[in-house]
């Protein structure tokens, strides 16, 4: 969907229409959970502090956020996803994954179903969504953003390889600013740079997502489009009021949030064995650092001994910390599928 929580608001307050406005909290510890397009012209985008927001656009408009509307809205849209198909993987509540390679109403044309989806959801609920086409997840995915707003685009498997080789490695799925600078420092700005480099420089430079950059260089996903999506992580995070200062007060807010996170594993059914710790700074930079053991993290005799071990290891000398995370990952059982179908990619 073509942002989603500001749409929703723009299109139940007509005086909000035409307006910057975000959805979020104008508060010096609030966050924009969404930006209007007319926001976005003022480089106004999620996850910005609200207080710099409203210094790139002293005529923005705060609005508090609806979560549980906003659910009920994206049930309504997947209601009419499962007109068209069964076969939906939904990513958030604005954006999902649909296999159409055989569609409930027969329709020949990925690029057709895409084009009635549209329609219906902008005729039913007055919203605008924008959709991708191709034969896998990750070039869906790039085309769902091409053109958006209201966009539509198609990536047909003859084009796929010039389309890739012109994409700047930025808009690659999976690669953010961390890597996308180290790459530019290897030389690599765009796909074609990316698919001449060879599997094991990849691997070298990046492990595991080497792998997985290689393969999106040549236009390949085998992952599927999952009706059932099975779950990988278990995560909880903690954004304070004032930021934490002292190696004390972060070790005291790291038992509170790993106590969260064990609830949470146990109501989910989780059982992982790879934990995350986060830290967030006063100045919105962030560190991550992981470890993986041989055991089932689900209490907190097995989870908060390696948390404190994760925050050793980040040897910090700035305690100016605003937020703290921990997640549980890499689940004991998974399953894989190499079904690789015609795929519509919906950022609904």
């Amino acid at each position: 969907m073509d942002a989603f929580y500001a749409s929703i608001e723009q299109r139940d307050h007509p005086e909000y229409q035409g307006k910057p406005l975000a959805v979020g909290r104008p508060e010096e510890r609030g966050v924009v959970a969404a930006a209007s397009y007319e926001a976005r012209r003022y480089g106004i985008r999620s996850a910005m502090s609200s207080m710099k927001a409203m210094k790139q656009c002293p005529d923005l408009i705060f609005i508090k956020g609806r979560m549980e509307y906003y659910k009920s809205i994206s049930a309504q849209i997947h209601e009419i996803f499962h007109e068209y198909t069964d076969i939906v993987e939904p990513l958030s509540l604005d954006e999902a994954f649909l296999d159409v390679t055989e569609n409930k109403k027969g329709i020949p044309f990925a690029v057709d179903v895409a084009r009635e989806i549209k329609k219906e959801i902008r005729e039913k609920l007055n919203l605008v969504a924008s959709a991708g086409v191709s034969y896998n997840k990750f070039l869906a995915k790039i085309a769902s953003d091409y053109r958006k707003p209201d966009g539509l685009f198609v990536i047909h498997p003859d084009k796929a390889a010039t389309f890739i080789a012109k994409l700047p490695i930025e808009a690659f799925w999976g690669i953010g600013k961390v890597t996308a600078h180290k790459m530019h420092a290897l030389g690599i700005r765009n796909g074609a740079q990316l698919r001449a480099c060879p599997l094991t420089f990849l691997i070298q430079n990046f492990g595991k997502a080497g792998k997985l950059y290689h393969a999106f260089a040549h236009g390949t996903d085998l992952r599927p489009v999952e009706a059932v999506r099975i779950r990988k992580s278990v995560s909880c995070e903690n954004t304070f009021e004032k930021d934490l200062t002292t190696h004390t007060a972060l070790t005291i807010e790291l038992w509170h949030v790993a106590d969260e996170l064990i609830k949470r594993l146990k109501q989910a059914g989780f059982y992982g064995h790879t934990l995350t710790l986060k830290i967030k700074f006063s100045d919105f930079s962030q560190k991550t650092h992981s470890i993986s053991v041989g055991y089932k993290l689900i209490t907190m005799q097995k989870i908060l001994p390696l948390a404190k071990q994760l925050l050793r290891e980040l040897h910090l000398s700035d305690y100016r910390i605003r937020l703290l995370g921990l997640t549980v990952s890499n689940p004991i059982h998974s399953h894989s599928n190499d079904h690789t179908p015609t795929q519509l990619s919906l950022k609904f």
